[in-house]
């Protein structure tokens, strides 16, 4: 049984727009582009990885490699939590684009690092444009779209990354080998030099300013802020979807830049290890599109326990080391829809879950919150990796595990099912 909240707690906002215009098309086009950069930069150190440890004098091994993978994923955190409330206070514009402009200079400024620990500093500094772009650009999509589409558009929207990912795989089977691991980085520069600029003269902000009313106690509840997630009706959800992202960037990011050394490690050459990848990244590409239809007819958190089912079941099976070759690729398609699908879903239900001013902070909240796992995970998948005489093939048990705790969060969301109905005013049922 449902029930609309007091008015006292009733959240006004600008109304969504029943019509989806040129210009918004544009606009969200630009965010995506914009998030398929974030995606490439994101993978493309998976792909370097091998190449610092063998080729660059640094003195890397699995395990230190595996620390300054993590560093990306700090800024990302630090990015993702404080973007959120910047764009929800500052506007979605300026921070997108100041974000892009971040992690687009830090990610070229890398292929020129000296040593290891420039090069650390530079992916530290890169992530924190990263982390704000993604929920950022997602709040502003979703403040373009008619409400009815924004659960789709969420997980449209985040195809970004695993197209991202996609590329940077093919794009070091053609450069590294000629052109050497630095190449990798330069192609950032498009995104500073194209989006950026277009992104200026093409993105709307679409943040109505918060006026003094008539209800002083609504123009409160509109402020943004963390304390907003973490009081009723918001606490049970934010923290679940919060954890609950840990757990699958844990699962996603780790694979994303540790498969190819673990592949590597399990005697495959560059060649195969980077398609391996390129089999994640395209299931993850298939699963953004999967996800976007089923989320849409199943509903996004019932959709997303399912992907995290299906992604914690297809990384344990790798464990067996199957022979077959064609069946290791499946199964890390698999993956790559299940991990990343349970991303793009969550992100979707935070979206249609949470108010227009609450959003950008919802989403920053839940993702920053999230990078923790990413932090985590190539740390811990690098110290396995540097333990001699443990089968590399642990790491997949240890991703696999992570889906499936994602799986009973995303159950728990169940039993917090706030949303906002076509008035405007919250509904707790």
């Amino acid at each position: 049984m449902s029930h609309t909240t007091p008015a006292s707690t009733t959240v006004s906002h600008a109304p969504a727009p029943r019509t989806f215009g040129r210009r918004s098309l544009v606009a969200v086009i630009i965010c995506w582009l914009l998030v398929v950069f974030d995606g490439y930069d994101l993978i493309v150190y998976g792909t370097v990885q091998n190449e610092l440890i063998a080729r660059t004098g640094w003195g890397l091994n699995a395990a230190s490699a595996g620390t300054i993978g993590s560093l990306a994923f700090v800024g990302m955190m630090i990015g993702a939590v404080f973007a959120g409330r910047m764009s929800d206070t500052w506007g979605r514009k300026r921070t997108i684009l100041g974000c892009a402009i971040v992690f687009s200079l830090f990610t070229v400024l890398c292929a020129f690092a000296p040593n290891a620990p420039v090069f650390g500093a530079l992916r530290l500094l890169a992530g924190i444009g990263l982390g704000g772009l993604v929920p950022t650009a997602n709040a502003l999509a979703a403040e373009l779209i008619p409400a009815r589409w924004r659960s789709m558009m969420a997980t449209l929207m985040m195809s970004g990354v695993p197209i991202g990912g996609s590329i940077a795989a093919l794009s070091g089977l053609a450069l590294i080998p000629t052109l050497g691991w630095p190449s990798m980085f330069l192609v950032a520069v498009l995104a500073l030099v194209v989006l950026v600029p277009v992104g200026f003269a093409v993105l709307p902000e679409t943040l109505a300013s918060t006026g003094r009313g008539a209800a002083d106690g609504a123009a409160e509840i509109e402020k943004p802020g963390f304390g907003h997630l973490l009081r009723p009706p918001y606490l049970g959800m934010s923290v679940l979807f919060a954890i609950a992202t840990l757990f699958t960037l844990f699962a996603w990011y780790g694979l994303g830049t540790q498969l190819p050394k673990i592949m590597a490690s399990t005697g495959f050459d560059l060649g195969p290890a980077l398609t391996f990848t390129l089999a994640l990244n395209l299931g993850a590409v298939a699963g953004s599109l999967l996800t976007a239809w089923a989320g849409d007819r199943f509903g996004a958190v019932p959709t997303g326990i399912v992907a995290a089912v299906l992604a914690g079941v297809s990384l344990v099976l790798l464990i067996t080391h199957p022979s077959a070759t064609g069946v290791v690729y499946l199964l890390l398609v698999l993956a790559g829809v299940g991990t990343h699908g349970t991303q793009c879903l969550i992100i979707a239900a935070i979206a249609s879950r949470y108010p227009d001013r609450l959003r950008g902070t919802a989403l920053g909240w839940a993702l920053g919150v999230g990078r923790i796992g990413a932090v985590l995970a190539p740390q811990i998948s690098g110290l396995l990796l540097a333990t001699k005489g443990l089968d590399p093939a642990v790491n997949f048990i240890v991703f696999g595990v992570a889906a499936l705790v994602a799986a009973a969060l995303l159950l728990g969301v169940r039993r917090h099912p706030v949303a906002i109905n076509e008035n405007h005013a919250l509904e707790v049922t």
